[in-house]
């Protein structure tokens, strides 16, 4: 990979090339080999995993040479330090008010995976609210030697989410996948360790039968039980002989299992490898690896079938890669019904169901029934516009996700998890799916456009880079709720940061963005308190709790790197914990103007995360409730984790939010008003908009394959043509 060194007048001056040894764990010849109906023939695109990994490196190499670190004197610094094994705070005297750090710095905005980038209150009005009792500030002895914080505020960082690795293939065990579905029954999945196990590169794996392991010392009847258990489609466990590719004789305890759908039909067999050592019989020939006798080889037997169900399990995230690519993308052409709570009366769903009158018999709501307006942005998944429903004057979000780019970049299980999260969604701070549909090159979601912006913009615009506690507060109150009804339905949601958090002209929050978010199931309960008598009055004055969270884990390394959980980083399962872990960084960054464990590099925050001591500047004023609230929140056993127990229950209830009406919140008056600042949604400026990736590598759907510009924002909103728009298209 090569990447341009610019001098600060943007000319180039220099270029950096990175060399990556890859082809043992890429596809290599076969990365553009095909199914026959059109998919890849791998289940993963690993020549993309890896171009990924090393522009992350490219960016961090480029980073050191232009703007080398500078070696400085660590200064004395006042700091409020709190373990992250513990929520023990000594209250001492509070000290005098200090000035806000980062008055005067501008920040340039992060570009994100969904954004909405409008107007921003020019400044937070003083909002009364509930009388506060006064909290003790605290002072963390032993921080004369503390020095600046390592997390440089990059101007040029741009904060993404990262898909890194799906579940499948973070499970540390040797195992392939097969498809017997395709002639000879060929490897379209092998993970890392049987790569190691068996000396093989991945382009020399895929596309093949296991037999390349077979030997002259291989029993023939094992290997005729699992020919037999692939004709019969069962499954099987044996022990046999096999050869690495240098020749390495090793016992190999083998488990097939047999990979259904849900109807029922053979989709995949998983096979499992484990070698296998043991004391060796009189009998065997020399040269030979042991036997293993029967005990052991029961004991392992336990453990390569546990792995194949945990296999099976992480197979299922990803869609079929037999399916036809019509049915691939049929969920995007599903009609979508209203949700009785989803807004079914506003102007938005009014104009949506008054154009779908006007429709001709058959015909549904499509691309041709949107005016673009202006691109908002685009991110790793798609780009997102603003456009209007002809004829009504009504705006949207339109994110359009090109086809090809989803299939290249191992995206389609993410694009469809995201369709069916969103046409869940019922609830007043989470966007509403109006629409869904496809063309020959795009799948596209009409959502809620927020003429607000974000979080992030929103915390820029302020002086000091920062939020007051109460606004934070409000903000943090939001997100609660929001995060309790995505737990409730099931959903984990992964990438919550300032730029997925989108501000209704209302002044409420909107989370947005779940392309990396995970569908599980849930169980809800109702948690009875007090009242432990048997007379009605006693049973009346119980108190009711609620407590939903997902009770499926996943595996998959995704998330911003800044707001990523430890469980994450070092491969555990994790589940609804990764939530309130991000939560815990939000809340920091709304007050502190940073998050606490960045680092100049993706290598160095994720150490940060996992060892690095929780900091609160002293500069900043902050009360003992909101930073105990971090701290338990940002607990980094997450059986510990403020929320493990009870989820949103627990967060509520904590003195950080005393004072907080739950039930009401929505109506409650939010610290930035967007009302009196944008009369009219539509009052867009026609000038530059924050379009994320530059190089568009996302698409844009008015954009046709063979046009040079497609229809310019002057000519889509002030033309009214409707050839222009469809002939680019």
């Amino acid at each position: 990979m090569i990447a341009p060194i610019k001098d600060d007048t943007g000319s180039i001056v220099n270029f950096v090339g990175v060399q990556l040894e890859v082809s043992k764990y890429t596809e290599g010849a076969r990365a553009n080999s095909l199914r026959p109906n059109g998919l890849p023939h791998s289940l993963i695109k690993y020549d993309t995993r890896h171009q990924d990994k090393v522009s992350a490196f490219v960016a961090q190499l480029v980073a050191a040479l232009t703007k080398p670190e500078k070696a400085e004197t660590p200064r004395p610094s006042s700091t409020m330090r709190l373990p992250l094994t513990g929520q023990t705070i000594e209250p001492l005297p509070q000290p005098a008010a200090m000035p806000r750090e980062g008055g005067g710095k501008i920040r340039k905005h992060r570009s994100s995976s969904f954004l909405s980038l409008v107007g921003i209150p020019e400044k937070e009005k003083d909002i009364p609210e509930e009388d506060e009792l006064p909290e003790p500030e605290v002072i963390m002895v032993d921080d004369a030697s503390v020095g600046r914080p390592e997390s440089l505020d990059d101007p040029e960082r741009i904060r993404r989410g990262i898909d890194l690795a799906t579940t499948l293939e973070r499970i540390r065990k040797s195992f392939v996948i097969t498809d017997p579905r395709l002639p000879d029954n060929p490897i379209v999945f092998a993970s890392d360790r049987f790569l190691e196990l068996t000396e093989y590169s991945r382009e020399e794996v895929l596309g093949n039968n296991c037999r390349f392991l077979q030997g002259r010392g291989t029993d023939r009847k094992a290997v005729q039980l699992i020919r037999d258990a692939v004709k019969e489609q069962r499954d099987v466990t044996v022990q046999l002989l096999n050869y690495t590719k240098s020749g390495r004789p090793f016992w190999n305890l083998f488990h097939l299992q047999a990979m259904r759908d849900e109807k029922g039909d053979l989709q995949y067999f998983i096979g499992v490898q484990q070698e296998t050592v043991a004391p060796r019989p009189v009998h065997q020939p020399l040269g030979v690896p042991d036997v293993l006798p029967d005990r052991v080889e029961q004991e392992k037997a336990m453990v390569v079938r546990a792995t194949a169900q945990n296999v099976d399990a992480a197979a299922r995230e990803l869609p079929d890669a037999n399916l036809v690519p019509d049915h691939l993308w049929a969920p995007h052409s599903k009609v979508v019904i209203p949700l009785p709570h989803s807004k079914m009366n506003n102007s938005s769903w009014y104009a949506i169901r008054r154009v779908q009158r006007r429709l001709r018999r058959f015909e549904r709501l499509g691309l041709k029934h949107f005016r673009p307006i202006k691109p908002l942005g685009s991110g790793d998944t798609g780009s997102v516009h603003l456009v209007e429903l002809r004829g009504t004057g009504q705006v949207f979000a339109l994110k359009a996700m090109d086809k090809s780019m989803m299939l290249q970049r191992n995206k389609v299980h993410r694009v469809i998890a995201e369709r069916e999260i969103l046409a869940m969604m019922d609830h007043p701070f989470l966007p509403t799916l109006y629409a869904s549909f496809q063309t020959n090159t795009h799948v596209c979601l009409i959502t809620d456009f927020c003429p607000g912006g974000d979080l992030f913009l929103l915390q820029d615009r302020q002086p000091t880079k920062t939020l007051s506690e109460r606004a934070a507060r409000f903000y943090a109150a939001e997100v609660v709720v929001a995060l309790e009804y995505l737990h409730c339905m099931g959903v984990i949601y992964r990438d919550l940061k300032p730029e997925n958090v989108l501000l209704q002209k209302n002044g409420h929050i909107l989370l947005t963005d779940f392309d990396l978010s995970f569908l599980t199931s849930c169980s809800a309960q109702l948690i009875l308190h007090g009242g432990k008598g048997r007379s009605r009055r006693s049973k009346r004055r119980r108190r009711v709790t609620f407590c939903a969270e997902p009770h499926v884990s996943s595996n998959s390394f995704v998330g911003t790197e800044e707001y990523i959980a430890p469980e994450i980083i070092t491969g555990e399962p994790h589940s609804s914990g990764v939530d309130w872990w991000a939560l815990g960084i939000l809340l920091y960054e709304m007050l502190y103007g940073r998050t606490p464990f960045v680092g100049r590099n993706r290598q160095k925050t994720f150490f940060n995360v996992l060892n690095k001591e929780l900091i609160f500047p002293s500069s900043i004023p902050v009360s003992l409730a909101g930073r105990q609230l971090i701290a338990g929140l940002l607990q980094r056993d997450p059986t510990t984790r403020l929320g493990a127990l009870r989820g949103a229950s627990d967060v509520k209830k904590h003195p950080f939010f005393r004072g907080i009406n739950w039930p009401l919140i929505r109506w409650r008056k939010s610290p930035a008003t967007l009302a009196r600042n944008l009369s009219n949604a539509n009052s867009v400026d026609e000038g530059d908009s924050d379009s994320g990736n530059k190089d568009g590598r996302s698409g844009n759907p008015w954009k046709g394959r063979n046009s040079k510009l497609g229809t310019t924002h002057k000519e889509a909103r002030y033309s009214g043509s409707t050839e222009t728009f469809q002939d680019t298209f």
